[in-house]
C-alpha cells in the first residue's frame, strides 16, 4: 500500500506521520514553492486533540506549553473581563510553536522506512502510480483542475504576529482583546514569552504603529522587546468537494477559518483522527485503501467542518458588527452568559472535540 501527499506544510507532514504509523507507505511531492521557517507563528491545540496527537502521531510533550484559561476583553468595556474559560486545575488547550512542531514531524519521518521525500520535478501519474493521493497543496495544478469550486469569504484583514519578550511572570492565561481594529490574541508560550496574533481590519504597513497598538492594550506584561513582526492575509475557505476520483483535498484546502478562535490546525488534527478511523477499519476488514474511502471521508467531515467553520465566522461577525456600531450592548449580553456554568462548558467541548454530531 503506497499513497503520496502534495505539499509539504504541517497539516500534511502530521498526516504523513499518522499514515506511517499505520505502516503505509507514504511519498511526499514537497512543494516547488520554498518557505522559509516563520519563528513567530504558533498553533493552539485542544487537550483532547493533544492526547490523540501525542498518542497517534508523535509526542511533543516536550515542546508545548499548556494553558489553564481563555479570558475574553472588548475595547468597549475597557478592561472589564467578558467571559473566561477554564480553570486553575486543568489544562484547556497548548502553544506550540510552530516550527519546532514541523521540526520534529520531520526528523522522525525522514528517519521511517515507511517515508520517502521525494522532489516536486518528478513527473507522476497519479491515477495509476498509488492507491491514493491527498492533497494540500494550494498551488499545484491539481487543484486548479479538480479543486476550484469553494466557498470564499475575504476578511480584507491582515493577521500580524510576533514574540512578545517580557519579565518572567506566571503566565498560564491566554488572553484575547476584540479591539477596535480587530482582534488580538495574547498567547502565552513560555514564563518569559508570549505570540501575538493581531487581525487588523485595514493593512497597516508601518510595523511601527502596530507596535504601538500592541503596547497600548497590553495591561499585564513588562515588556522587554517586541520581536519581528510577520503577517499574511486572512481569507476563509469551505471546499464543495473533497475528493476526485482517487484524490481528496486535505488540510488547509478544504477547510481555512479566521485565526481569532486558534481553531485551524485543530479541524485538521480532528479530519486525521477521522481518516485513521476509517482506514483501521479498512485494514482490519481486509478491504482496500481506495476511493471509497475518500467518500466515507468527505460523508463523515463536510457537515462538521462547514458547521464549525460558520461558527467560527459567526463569533467574527458578531464582534465586528459591535466594533462598526462602538455599542457595549454585545459585550454585555457576553457578560450575562459568564454566569451561566452549562453554557460555557458547552462552548468549551465544541472548542476542545469539535462537532459531535
Amino acid at each position: 500500500m503506497r499513497v503520496c501527499i502534495l505539499g509539504s506544510g504541517l497539516s500534511s507532514l502530521a498526516l504523513a506521520k499518522s499514515l506511517v504509523n499505520q505502516k503505509i507507505y507514504v511519498d511526499v511531492l514537497f512543494s516547488k514553492k520554498f518557505y522559509s521557517a516563520n519563528k513567530t507563528r504558533t498553533i493552539g491545540i485542544s487537550k483532547s486533540n493533544l492526547q490523540f496527537f501525542n498518542e497517534k502521531i508523535i509526542n511533543i510533550e516536550k515542546i508545548v506549553y499548556k494553558l489553564n484559561q481563555i479570558e475574553i476583553y472588548s475595547d468597549n468595556l475597557k478592561k472589564e473581563k467578558l467571559i473566561n474559560f477554564g480553570n486553575n486545575h486543568d489544562h484547556l488547550f497548548s502553544i506550540v510553536k510552530n516550527y519546532k512542531l514541523k521540526e520534529i514531524i520531520e526528523k522522525n519521518l525522514f528517519s521511517n522506512r515507511y517515508f520517502k521525500k521525494i522532489n516536486h520535478k518528478k513527473k507522476i501519474n497519479y491515477l495509476s502510480d498509488y492507491d491514493l493521493i491527498f492533497n494540500s497543496d494550494y498551488n499545484h495544478p491539481i487543484t486548479k483542475k479538480y479543486f476550484s469550486k469553494k466557498i470564499e469569504k475575504k476578511y480584507n484583514s491582515v493577521a500580524y504576529t510576533t514574540i512578545l519578550k517580557h519579565e518572567k511572570i506566571s503566565n498560564n492565561i491566554a488572553v484575547q482583546i476584540f479591539t477596535q481594529n480587530g482582534p488580538l490574541a495574547f498567547l502565552p508560550i513560555s514564563d518569559f514569552e508570549t505570540s501575538i496574533v493581531y487581525s487588523i481590519n485595514n493593512h497597516l504597513k508601518d510595523k511601527n504603529v502596530i507596535h504601538d497598538l500592541i503596547k497600548n492594550h497590553n495591561f499585564k506584561y513588562n515588556l522587554k522587546k517586541i520581536n519581528k513582526i510577520d503577517s499574511f492575509d486572512l481569507k476563509g475557505l469551505s471546499l464543495r468537494s473533497y475528493f476526485h476520483k482517487n484524490i481528496l483535498a486535505f488540510g488547509d484546502l478544504i477547510h481555512r477559518v479566521h485565526p481569532l478562535a486558534g481553531q485551524g490546525f485543530n479541524m485538521t488534527i480532528r479530519d486525521i483522527k477521522i481518516l485513521n478511523e476509517i482506514i483501521q477499519n479498512k485494514i482490519d476488514l481486509g478491504l482496500p485503501l481506495d476511493t471509497a474511502l475518500n467518500d466515507e471521508f468527505e460523508k463523515n467531515q463536510k457537515h462538521r467542518n462547514f458547521i464549525f467553520s460558520s461558527g467560527i465566522d459567526l463569533i467574527h461577525e458578531f464582534f465586528n458588527l459591535e466594533r462598526k456600531s462602538n455599542n457595549d450592548f454585545l459585550s454585555k449580553s457576553i457578560q450575562y452568559l459568564n454566569r451561566n456554568s452549562n453554557i460555557k462548558n458547552f462552548f468549551t467541548t465544541i472548542a476542545d472535540k469539535g462537532v459531535l454530531f
